[in-house]
């Protein structure tokens, strides 16, 4: 499952993981992939949807809880990755972009209950893609990534 704040990444990371090429669009509704549940960044931004994103975490293997590092907005409530009972991996998008917002992407991962280090992504040149790929195969690794 991909959560975020909107413009994060979710759906072209999902569509990374699921090997598909092409543009991506916005999803307004949650989109169940081959390997991945995608949930629109409305989901995570209206707290009275947090349960919807809880109960559909039911039918997936990890949670990645993605924040942008070139956008700073607090998107999740403080402790929020311990809702998940299925292993949650924090995720930066957008890694490059702004090296200096890094801090505040950790910080903010932190206070919803990510255990760091967190995996550093760039969806533009696939940087991390393997490395996340290899933490969602093998989970004994999330807690060392």
């Amino acid at each position: 499952m991909i959560i975020g704040p909107g413009g994060s990444g979710k759906t072209a990371l999902a569509a990374a993981i699921n090997g598909l090429d092409g543009p991506v669009k916005r999803t307004q509704n949650m989109v169940y992939g081959e390997k991945t549940i995608d949930v629109p960044g409305v989901y995570l931004e209206s707290p009275w949807m947090h349960k919807h994103i809880i109960a559909a975490a039911q039918d997936a293997s990890h949670v990645l809880m993605l924040v942008d590092q070139s956008s700073c907005r607090e998107s999740y409530p403080p402790g929020f990755a311990k809702a998940f009972r299925v292993p949650v991996i924090g995720v930066i998008t957008g890694s490059g972009n702004k090296p200096e917002n890094d801090g505040w992407c950790i910080r903010q991962l932190k206070k919803a209950g990510i255990t760091p280090p967190c995996i550093h992504i760039s969806l533009s040149d696939r940087t991390g893609i393997d490395e996340l790929m290899e933490v969602i195969r093998c989970p004994k690794n999330a807690g060392k990534i």
